[in-house]
């Protein structure tokens, strides 16, 4: 979210800045050009009145145009300005350099018209950095209410382009230095604004993990996302209360079932010894009631095991699986399948050593249990990333697509396989018993046929699993 929050408050803050600096940096050069039309006018009005009294004075007037001479000048190579005094008919009085006059077109042409018109010429057009040019200002030089003669002033404009480039580095600078202090700013607000967005996604990602316990803390951020934060956190209360009640009557409706059970089994068999041995009806009233204690049995443990904390400790993954496939060794002797184990000799791993073992044990049974006489099931461990993944593959019938999406549900089982002992609730505690230390169980096929099923144990500590320096053995 952030990357596109963030572009967008740089974007509106970019214009804002735009918006105010463009018209400053347009101020900025009129005003420097203010400047040096003001003082322009100034000489041309000092030049006008000396001309006006050459004009006006015709006796010595030889004398009187060489002073104005002079003064054009000195002028000229003080400022480098060209200046000069012309008649109407735009001979020249006194000019300053020599030889340059009236020009024939262009902004000094306008100017001479406009001063021959009785007024000064207008403001000149805006110079900017990049233009080159001159400025050019025409005063008048009025005698008994007529205009006689015209003072024009043409000024190189390099030093006022050099102070307006300048003026807008020192702009563009402020500007920069604040975008900088916007995208600083733009990053701290984000930050405020997302922090309890991300705080609200790792909470909801961990109750998806089946962590009910995850929270969030209501005091950072907006008020709406603090009221969201609240919100969630109401819901997560009354998730896990909603999740405990069930539990909890679970585990107490399993428990409170089991006496009765064993009683009417206890009966059954009581009732057994005065019929003929071997009788059809009480062998599958007995077996049916072995089963339903086992579901019961099930029912119990899924409900404790959702309900307890894992006990993490930094375990010798290796040797645990190695240990339970040694164990269930003679078993898969008596049922003609061939059990074996690759992977390395030892591997740590952060989980609850019971809890894994269960699960392994629940996994290599299912497997034992679907695989055919005389074929294989293989347990392998490897290390993939940060994860050590166990996984135990058949080569029994396997399951469909659509099958392996149900795989795991409580009291699921394929109806192609109704006729192998079980209640349904093997895997479902073992995904349970894992989620609760943190680890994943995954389906997948194994080919040519069969089933493969991976165990993936985190082989960083978690935050809250207690400091182990040395491998569970």
């Amino acid at each position: 979210m952030r990357a596109r929050l963030l572009p967008l408050l740089i974007v509106l803050m970019a214009g804002v800045l735009l918006a105010l600096g463009l018209p400053l940096g347009a101020g900025m050069a009129a005003v420097q050009q203010q400047r040096v039309v003001v003082d322009r006018i100034d000489d041309t009005a000092r030049f006008a009145a000396l001309a006006q009294f050459v004009v006006l004075q015709p006796s010595g007037a030889d004398e009187r145009t060489a002073t104005l001479s002079a003064e054009l000048v000195r002028y000229e190579e003080l400022y480098g300005i060209r200046a000069g005094v012309f008649r109407r008919d735009g001979s020249a009085v006194a000019v300053a350099p020599a030889g340059w006059g009236v020009p024939e077109h262009g902004e000094g042409r306008r100017a001479f018209e406009e001063a021959l018109a009785g007024r000064r010429s207008r403001d000149p057009a805006q110079v900017w950095p990049w233009h080159h040019g001159r400025l050019t200002v025409a005063s008048p030089v009025i005698r008994d209410g007529d205009v006689v003669a015209v003072v024009v002033t043409e000024s190189p404009t390099g030093a006022l382009r050099s102070r307006i480039l300048h003026r807008w580095l020192l702009l563009a600078a402020g500007e920069t230095a604040a975008m900088l202090l916007a995208v600083g700013a733009a990053f701290r607000l984000t930050g405020w604004v997302l922090r309890p967005v991300r705080t609200l996604d790792a909470a909801a990602h961990g109750m998806a993990k089946g962590r009910l316990k995850a929270r969030v803390a209501a005091d950072s951020g907006p008020p709406e996302l603090r009221r969201l934060a609240r919100s969630f956190n109401e819901m997560a209360d009354n998730v896990e209360e909603s999740l405990e009640q069930q539990r909890a009557f679970v585990a107490d409706a399993s428990h409170q079932l089991r006496n009765p059970l064993a009683a009417l089994l206890l009966r059954i068999d009581l009732l057994a010894l005065d019929l003929p041995e071997g009788h059809p009806e009480v062998a599958s009233v007995r077996a049916e009631g072995m089963r339903l204690a086992r579901v019961l049995d099930d029912l119990l443990d899924l409900a404790l095991a959702e309900h307890s904390a894992a006990d993490l400790k930094l375990t010798d993954i290796a040797e645990l699986v190695a240990g339970r496939v040694g164990a269930w060794s003679p078993v898969a002797g008596r049922e003609e399948v061939a059990l074996g184990y690759a992977g390395p000799a030892a591997v740590t791993g952060w989980a609850d050593p019971v809890a894994l073992s269960s699960a392994l044990d629940a996994v290599v049974d299912n497997a034992l249990k679907f695989t055919p006489a005389g074929a294989r099931v293989e347990v392998s461990l490897a290390v993939v990333g940060d994860r050590v993944t166990v996984t135990v593959a058949d080569e029994g019938p396997g399951l469909t697509e659509e099958e392996l999406t149900r795989v795991g549900d409580r009291f699921w089982r394929s109806g192609r396989h109704q006729n192998v002992s079980g209640s349904g609730l093997g895997l479902s505690i073992s995904r349970a018993l894992l989620a609760a230390g943190g680890a994943t169980l995954s389906y997948a096929p194994n080919a040519p046929h069969g089933l493969r099923v991976t165990i993936r144990v985190p082989r960083e500590r978690p935050p809250d699993a207690p400091d182990q320096g040395l491998p569970d053995t």
